[in-house]
Parts: C-alpha cells; structure tokens; sequence
C-alpha cells in the first residue's frame, strides 16, 4: 500500500511539472532594469514576460515574493489580474543600502501554474541624504575653472580581515573614473552622468567586493571637466555649472569577521594635478601623456597635496533612472588613405560616435594627433569645418614601449580620423574605432525587399545610437551636442521602436521637469544651458506633452505619465496666459525648421509654414495630450476644462488660418500635415485638406518639402486619408528632397539638412551642418507602423493589445519589422508573390491582437492551411474598406491568401 501511495505521489509529481512547464516567467525586472544595484523606494514596480506554445494563453492570477538574503518575507501576494508588467511592490517598509531578492509565478487561463521564476534581485540605495557620511572635496589650490590637467584623488586604507561585501557609493562635480588597487570600478562611462545638476545629480552604486584585499588597499579617482564646467554650448562657454571638479566618495565593507569599515572622502584624502590626463574636453578632445601612468601611488611625494572638504548639499542627489553609457560596436578600419594634400586618413565606413582606440610603438616622447571628422570633401580631403569651434582632437605622448592608448573624458562623431605625428607604418591592426552610447537593448528590427530603404533603416538606427548619449543630443560632433526638445518630441516614437528608451527619457523627463520655468514655459534644451529668452518655442517646448503621451502608449506606463501630469499642464496654462484672442501668436519659434527652401527664390517655390499657424496646432496638440493623460489618471474636472479650452483654441484656428473653402493661409505640405494631424479641421473639411496636400506633393515632383515639425506626421496623414501610394512615392524618392537622397549619396547616418552634401559634391552652410543628427529619421515610425504593420492600440497601450495592420506598395515584394515589448516579441512579416499575400505573425503571451488583411474582403484566407471560418481561435471583425479583420490571442500565425483581380 506504501508503494502505491509513493507512487500516485511521483505520478501527481510528475503531471505538475508538466502543467507547470506549459507556461513559465522569465526576463524579471525593476523599474525596467534587470537585477538593478542602486534604486530608491519611490517607486518600485516588478515586471515580467509569460512564456507559452499555446494558443490564447494570458495570465489568470500572479503571485510575487520579496525576501531578505536571510529568507525573511517581507512581501508575498496573490492576486487574480493579468497584470504583468510595472506591478506596484506593496510590502514592508524596505532598508537603506539592503539587497532584497524576488520570484514571481503565475497561472494561465488554462489552469497551469508556472514554477516559481529565478531568483532576482534588487539593492536599495541611499534613502536620505543623511545616509551620507562622505565629505565632497576638491583640489586644495582652486583652478578658477581654467582648462589644465584632470586631477587625481587619492586614499589607501587597511582592512584586518577578509572582504565579505563591499559597496561605493560616488559622484563628481565633472565626470569621475574610479580605481581600487588599480582596477577600473564598473565599466560606466561618463558618470555620474549629464543632469541638471544643481537640482539632479546622479551618484552610481557598485559592488566592489572583488576589487579588495585584505591589508594595505589603494584606490584613485580621477576627475575630468565634462558636461559640469567642461566647453558647452556654443562657442567655447565654460564653467556653466561651477569652476571646480569635486568629488563625492563613501565606500562601505563589511568584513567576514563581522566588522563594518567606511572610507569617506574627507579631509585625510589627497589629490595631485600630475596625472597622464594632461587636458580634457568633450568637444576639444584629451591630450594623455602615457609616460604618467601612476604604476603605483606614492601620497608622499611633493606633487600630493591634502585636499580641502567642501560643504555642499548632498539633497540634490538622486539614484539613475536610465541607462549609463558604455562601448558597444568596435570597427576595424575600412581603408587606410592617403589624400590629395598627403594626409593619413583612416576610414572606418561608419559614422559612429566614441573614440579610437590605439595601438603603438613608437619613440618615448612622440605626439601623437588623431583628428575626427564625418565626411571627406568632394576633393577626398579631410573636411572640418563643420565642426565650428570643436576641435575633436585627442593627441598621445608615447612612452617607447607597446602603448594601448583610448580617452576618458571626451567622445568624437566621425567616421575619418586624420593621423599625424607617427613615424612607423601604419597599419590596419594599429586602430579601432569603439561606438559608445547609452546602455539601451535593442529592440526593433525592420527590413524589406528594397536594400536602399534597408539602408536608410541602419542609418536611422546609428542617427540613434550616436545621438543617445546620456542625453538626446542632436549632433555629436561639433559645439553643440545639447538635448534638443524638438529633435526628440519629433523621433520619439520612432526610437522607442529601434530601442527600449524606457529608462532613458524617464531620466530626461525629469531633468525636463526640474527644468521648466516656475511660469510653465519649458526650455529649447534639456538640460537647460540656454538663455530664458529662447524658451518656448512650438515644437520645442510641446515635448513637455508629446513624449509623456507617446511613452504611455509604447509602455503603457501610467506612473510616468503621473509623474510628468503637472508639468504637461502648467505648459499649456503658460501657453493659455500668454495667448491673444486665444491664439498663440508671441514669443520665439523656430517653426517648421530646415524645410525646403530654395536659394534666390523668385517664384515662391520655399515651402514656408508661418510660424504662428504652427505654434497654434501645437497649442491645440498639447492641450489634446493633457486631456488625454487626465482621462487616463482619471481627472474628470481636468478633462472637461481642457476640452472646453480644446474647442476654443480650434476655433480660434478656423477663423485665423483657415478660408471659408477649406485652404489654409499658408500654403504647404507642413501646414495641411499638421492641421490634418492633429484633428484641427471639422470632419467635413479633411478630405478636401488632403487632398490639397496631394497636389502640393505632386507640384513638387513627387518631393517632401517638409522640415523638421511636418517631417514625423507626412506619411502617416498621407495613410490615415487613403493616400498609401503617395507616400510609398516619398518614401522611394532618391532625388533631392528626400529620405533616400542621402543615402544615395553614401550617408550612414540621418543628416541634419535634405542636402548636407550638395549634388555637385560641395557642403551646406559650414555654420550648421551635422551629418549625424537624427530628426528626419523619424519615417522610422511609419516604416513599423504601417509598411510592416506593428502598432499599440491606444485603448490598451504598451502593446498589451496589438494591431497587425501591413499596408503593401512601393512595388515591396516584402516588409517585415519585430519588436521585443514588455510582453515578448511581436512580429509582422509579409510577402507578395504570384498574387499570393502572405503574413506571418507572432503575439506574445498574455496579449491579443486584431489583425487587418489588406485587400482581403472576398478571398479566402487560410491560417497554416486551414480556413480561418473554421478555427474556434481566430474571430473574424466585421468588413473595413474591404479588409478582413482578425481577432486573436497569442500565439503564431501563418496566413495566406490570393489577391483577387
């Protein structure tokens, strides 16, 4: 009888492992982030994918666990929700600098319960700026802000017993490099980070345990200018934050023994100006004396001086939201060239954004200069002069010996590095260039059957990866490098495809926040280094309302948008009070920026947009987002009072901007882009609006004229009104205006102007011409949304519910596009042959989709074979302008049917 009781014990052993292997949880995070060190109590949410074979699975109930490294629970819960992403953690208070460990299981509509998932982990942080015990200090002799050597700071330190963890907390005024015992701490570039320092400053947390040893233990931290007092904006302004670096140092061990040992920054430390670093610039470049490389520290030599303790709030001081910067991509060089005028230039065949990296012998004492650049002349010489005042120079002094020589403090945009100074042979192996962005996981993937539209998606994507430092900058190469509002309102839908920007623009919009002026308005860049006056340009200033919006409906993060809610409505309320006869007609616009416009222009071909018909769809745009964040944080009160305000600003719209016969006062593709865009004509009058936009594209040859505001919303107007061919035309157009023009003409990233390079080979104006800056790779957007067919649907955002709705043309034999969500990868790829239209999908566990097949209203469908009027798992929706719509659960799907004559 025992036997047969162990038995049906091992059998219901054994069936449970089934069920329980049906469905599984795996890619756990926090706050978007896996396994994060570091993160404040604020607001801690848990997220996780569901994994499963079966059709039309979703999840029933979850249960998530939080423990202490001694198994104490300090929260564990069940709840029936197919919530699964950003789940609110609700348990006991939790500690300061404490690792608390997680698990979550889940059970399906099918009855299967998961096994509990691995074991992830979190670390809190510093709580109050009472955890701090650390001093800031700063060099003993003040610098006055003048550009010279990175100081080193310096401490050694002894510890009786063996390491049983060990944590440093640090951040700089400048940006910091940490050492302990001669080994790099992290692999973090450019911390602690750019943020609007005097009301953000980040500090990093990392776990050290392995870089100590017990006994004598040293550790060096070296301090360069960058963003904090480092050459900013334009034409060499410094010390915009403060004149002195300082650091910021609290190393907190805790001993095997039981003894707990602090190493603060204080007045013990010292700190040297004769390291290797000799200059440092993120526009001008590093000059690094590598016969000064510190073999080891000797704190009594006459060049270590005490360092002096400064008392500086540490209430600024806050945990990183996004992503640090670090390598990525390394390239070989493509060729090695030999000019016209006889210079050595290296092409690396992709403009790219980071350094090069050197490998030499040659004489102690010689100079070595690397100098950057993104395109060569018509000529084949070295071209710079778009850089302006930015040097992008990093020069090496050699030391005799095999040198592996790359900068700290400093990052180029080039794809060319001019090389002088070396008087060996130059060879392939010699050089490499690293990529360095901010630590973003790849997310989109898009293709088709055209290679040259192919092309324009890579460009799109390293436009992104160069400009996505730390802050969206809009070009990287020349004194600018800021984070321009406009550019990243314009390509943020786009970038949230090719790139989980989650974190990313989390830590940008709330240095936007912190930003924005106690009067609403907001500024033209983020972080704010400009005058006020320049604030508040439509476009600009309307990223306070777009990207919180966007990012709900890419995240489906409702904490996002109720953080950014105030800031969303104290922008439009500035813009309510500064308005006349409810018209936003004042103050600075940039307006629709680098449109097209012709030189000596006599028959009014320059497709200008008047500023203020602009800035009033922006006005009538932002007030439509904030009436949509109050619906969704259910602020009825709000809603009613910004509808009312919607409808008077449209009004206002119809009687300044637009004739009784539907035409606008400004005649051009960028005003009837946005008009039609952003709903500001009555229903009656779009047809007609669109109309009128179609013959504006053909009057032009099938060409865009639109500039940096019309560009985002061009084909998606064009598609929305039933002109797909048209902008399939714009999209394959190869002459200039034009997505493909650059790329015809060798580009490998998007260009700051339709014509950086001129068809006779010369440049635009030397004054702005980025050749990396990616504002107009904003068809990304489109290309998913509506070539390859992957969109949200609004009503359950962060593609919790999916739309599959391809839109063949542009004689496209195929289209495809992924997107790894917060739920798991979804995929649409379609081909087109012999009259044959096939459509494979995916939809991940714990969603649903509906699916639209494009001219499929009579044929017969099949889904791997079978017809879908038979398949109790696909719902056919009723007819849309002769499109069959499908309603499915997870899972995969193979569909196929005739296109009928």
């Amino acid at each position: 009888m025992g036997k047969k009781i162990i038995l049906l014990f091992i059998a219901a052993l054994i069936s449970n492992l089934a069920l329980a292997q049906k469905i599984s949880v795996a890619d756990l995070k926090i706050n978007y982030k896996i396994n994060p060190i570091g993160i404040d109590t604020t607001l801690i949410r848990f997220s996780w994918k569901l994994k499963s074979a079966t059709k039309q699975t979703v999840q029933k109930s979850y249960e998530v666990k939080v423990y202490t490294g001694d198994k104490a629970v300090v929260w564990q819960n069940k709840v029936e929700s197919d919530q699964s992403v950003n789940v609110h953690y609700a348990g006991a208070t939790l500690k300061a600098k404490t690792r608390y460990y997680w698990q979550v299981r889940v059970t399906d509509n099918y009855k299967n319960t998961s096994a509990w998932s691995e074991v992830n982990f979190f670390e809190i942080s510093m709580l109050n700026k009472t955890d701090w015990t650390a001093s800031w200090i700063e060099t003993a002799i003040p610098t006055d802000g003048k550009v010279g050597s990175a100081p080193m700071f310096a401490k050694q330190f002894d510890l009786n017993g063996e390491i049983k963890s060990a944590r440093l907390y640090i951040t700089a005024h400048g940006l910091y490099e940490a050492t302990l015992n001669g080994k790099r701490v992290g692999n973090e570039l450019f911390t602690p980070g750019w943020t609007s320092y005097n009301k953000r400053l980040q500090y990093q947390t990392y776990d050290v345990s392995s870089l100590l040893k017990k006994g004598t233990n040293a550790t060096l931290v070296t301090l360069g200018d960058g963003w904090y007092r480092g050459n900013l904006e334009f034409n060499n302004k410094r010390n915009l934050y403060g004149k002195e670096v300082a650091l910021l140092y609290q190393l907190e061990i805790s001993l095997t023994n039981g003894s707990k040992i602090v190493v603060n920054s204080d007045g013990t430390w010292k700190s040297s100006m004769e390291g290797a670093i000799k200059k440092s610039d993120i526009y001008n470049g590093e000059t690094f004396d590598a016969r000064l490389i510190p073999s080891t520290i000797n704190l009594n030599a006459a060049d270590w001086k005490l360092v002096k303790a400064v008392d500086y709030d540490k209430g600024n001081l806050v945990v990183p939201l996004g992503p640090a910067v670090v390598k990525h991509e390394t390239f070989v060089p493509l060729n090695i060239i030999k000019t016209p005028k006889g210079e050595t230039v290296i092409d690396f065949g992709q403009n790219l954004v980071g350094w090069v990296k050197l490998s030499l012998k040659g004489n102690n004492g010689d100079t070595i200069t690397l100098n950057h650049a993104e395109v060569l002349d018509k000529a084949g010489n070295f071209y710079i002069e778009n850089l302006r005042n930015a040097k992008q120079e990093n020069k090496y002094i050699l030391t005799g010996k095999d040198d592996v020589l790359e900068p700290h403090f400093t990052f180029q945009g080039f794809r060319y590095v001019k090389i002088t100074g070396y008087k060996g042979t130059l060879d392939k192996s010699n050089l490499s260039a690293i990529a360095i962005y901010s630590d973003m996981k790849p997310t989109g993937e898009f293709t088709s059957s055209n290679t040259l539209v192919n092309q324009l998606q890579h460009n799109i994507q390293w436009g992104q990866r160069g400009n996505f430092l730390d802050v969206p900058t809009d070009c990287p190469q020349r004194d600018e490098r800021l984070g321009w509002t406009g550019d990243a309102q314009v390509f943020f839908s786009t970038a949230a495809f090719n790139m989980d920007v989650s974190g990313f623009f989390s830590k940008w919009l709330a240095d936007l926040k912190v930003d924005q002026h106690a009067n609403g308005n907001i500024p033209v860049v983020i972080p704010d280094v400009r005058k006020p006056v320049n604030a508040g340009s439509a476009g600009w200033a309307d990223v306070s309302t777009i990207i919180p919006w966007n990012y709900y409906l890419a995240y489906g993060d409702k904490d996002l948008l109720a953080r950014q809610y105030s800031s969303m409505k104290a922008f439009v309320d500035y813009v309510k009070s500064i308005s006349k006869d409810n018209l936003w007609n004042s103050g600075p616009h940039y307006g629709d920026w680098l449109f097209y416009s012709v030189n000596d222009d006599k028959d009014g071909k320059s497709a200008l947009t008047e500023k203020y018909l602009i800035a009033q769809i922006f006005y009538a745009a932002s007030t439509q987002n904030v009436i949509n964040a109050a619906k969704v944080l259910q602020n009825d009160e709000d809603v009613a009072n910004y509808e009312a305000l919607l409808a008077i600003i449209k009004a206002a719209f119809m009687k300044e901007y637009v004739t009784p016969s539907g035409k606008l006062t400004s005649n051009s593709q960028t005003a009837y882009v946005l008009a039609l865009n952003f709903d500001m004509l009555p229903e009656n009058m779009r047809a007609q609006a669109a109309g009128r936009l179609v013959e504006n594209i053909k009057q032009y040859n099938n060409h865009l004229t639109t500039g940096f505001l019309g560009t985002p919303y061009l084909c998606h107007v064009l598609s929305r009104f039933g002109y797909t061919d048209v902008a399939y035309k714009l999209l394959l157009q190869e002459t200039y205006p034009s997505w493909l023009y650059p790329v015809k003409m060798g580009a490998t990233t998007i260009w700051e102007r339709w014509d950086g390079i001129k068809t006779d080979g010369s440049f635009q104006a030397i004054s702005m011409n980025s050749f990396n800056h990616y504002a107009y790779g904003a068809i990304g957007d489109w290309m998913y949304k509506t070539v390859a067919g992957i969109n949200y649907n609004s009503a359950e955002p962060g593609y919790k519910k999916i739309t599959i709705a391809p839109k063949p043309g542009g004689n496209f034999t195929n289209a495809s596009a992924k997107l790894e969500t917060l739920y798991g990868e979804v995929m649409s790829a379609w081909k087109l042959a012999d009259n044959k239209f096939t459509l494979d999908v995916i939809i991940p566990t714990n969603t649903s989709a509906n699916i639209i097949l494009p001219s499929s209203a009579n044929a017969k469908v099949t889904d791997n074979g079978q017809e879908i009027e038979k398949l109790n798992y696909i719902k056919i929706m009723g007819l849309n302008t002769g499109e069959k719509t499908l309603s499915v659960g997870s899972g995969t799907y193979h569909i196929e049917y005739s296109l009928l004559k």
